[in-house]
């Protein structure tokens, strides 16, 4: 299944298979086409009739579409139901949301090992990828460039709590393997900034040039946007993963849950302070003023909390809430079907399904 067709999905285009469209993924997005994957071979095809206005609802990779494949020109008709979706806010005055990728299963933060760990950042990428619906995973990339990871690992275990951290070297080939497991039979979306070794890992990961890759600065060890497009990349042993553009500005867009998650020992913290509505910053019975004090939180790490909640609460105010709650109800009841689907294809269960 090397682009996550499974029944799930099939049940949900059945009143398209009714009209004679197939079904098809999309893999890049070029304007106002798209190249899409179908049971018949590669369509490129029109998007005009499903390009709505809202940012939020516009064709994006890792999308399963309606296709009128033998028309001319050929047509995207409908998109279905996404089940996950990374969104970040654009630097739009109007507090837009972007959609980076759709439909997938894991969330990969790459992070240069050849340059300073801003677990800021990181935490940021989590607290997004967290409310994406998908599996966050964080991948140390450039390990050859360092003697010795194994402190920035545990740097990085304590700003991810819950998520797996992997160590890999597309140069020397080291880690690859595990990672490679990991994201078997899935989607997953590489994200990180310039530099961050995503196209190298991709090629890597693929097993051929497929992404074009440019040398990265030796002063600050960060790259040019390599990458212009998000292009989905089919690998050797199953699944496939989304390389995405090197992005400078990650802000957060209502990921209130996800803050909540990666700050998870702090909100754990919280809940033992005297009162419910706890600022944490001089009341009296405050549980997580007195992890400070005694060393069990850090105060870079409630700091970083503290920031990611205001900017949080800042976007949520200038947006409409009512709508972003019913497509979060949406994308956690399709989340929730696919993972099944995903965890039964993993164990080798389910019956027959048709590929794509």
């Amino acid at each position: 299944m090397p682009y996550g067709w499974d029944d799930v999905w099939e049940a949900d285009f059945a009143p398209y298979a009714a009209q004679g469209l197939v079904p098809g993924r999309v893999v890049r997005v070029d304007r106002a086409l798209c190249d899409l994957v179908t049971a018949e071979g590669p369509v490129r095809a029109d998007t005009a009739l499903v390009m709505p206005h809202d940012p939020m609802k516009v064709v994006c990779t890792g999308d399963w579409a309606a296709v009128d494949a033998a028309g001319d020109p050929r047509l995207v008709r409908a998109l279905l139901p996404r089940r996950t979706a990374f969104v970040r806010s654009t630097s739009s005055k109007r507090s837009e949301g972007q959609v980076l990728a759709v439909n997938v299963d894991h969330a990969v933060v790459c992070v240069s090992l050849a340059a300073d760990l801003d677990l800021g950042r990181l935490e940021r990428f989590l607290s997004l990828a967290w409310e994406s619906g998908a599996r966050p995973l964080v991948v140390l990339t450039k390990a050859d460039t360092v003697p010795d990871w194994t402190h920035l690992r545990a740097d990085t275990e304590a700003a991810a709590p819950g998520v797996p951290v992997l160590v890999v070297s597309a140069a020397t080939g080291d880690g690859l393997d595990a990672l490679a497991a990991e994201l078997a039979g899935g989607t997953a979306v590489l994200l990180g900034q310039s530099g961050a070794g995503k196209s190298t890992l991709s090629n890597a990961l693929v097993g051929s040039e497929v992404q074009l890759v440019q040398a990265t600065r030796d002063a600050d060890g960060k790259g040019r946007h390599t990458t212009t497009t998000r292009d989905m990349l089919p690998l050797p042993g199953g699944g496939v993963i989304v390389d995405t553009p090197g992005l400078r500005g990650v802000g957060l867009w209502d990921a209130q849950a996800g803050v909540g998650q990666v700050f998870a020992e702090i909100e754990q913290l919280a809940a033992d302070c005297r009162f419910q509505d706890c600022g944490h910053q001089s009341e009296p019975g405050c549980a997580v003023l007195e992890a400070l004090d005694d060393g069990r939180l850090t105060h870079r790490r409630l700091d970083s909390y503290r920031k990611l909640l205001r900017e949080n609460a800042w976007i949520a105010s200038r947006t409409d809430q009512r709508l972003r709650a019913e497509m979060r109800r949406e994308w956690k009841q399709r989340s929730a079907a696919g993972r099944e689907m995903y965890e039964r294809k993993r164990g080798g269960g389910g019956g027959h399904r048709k590929r794509a």
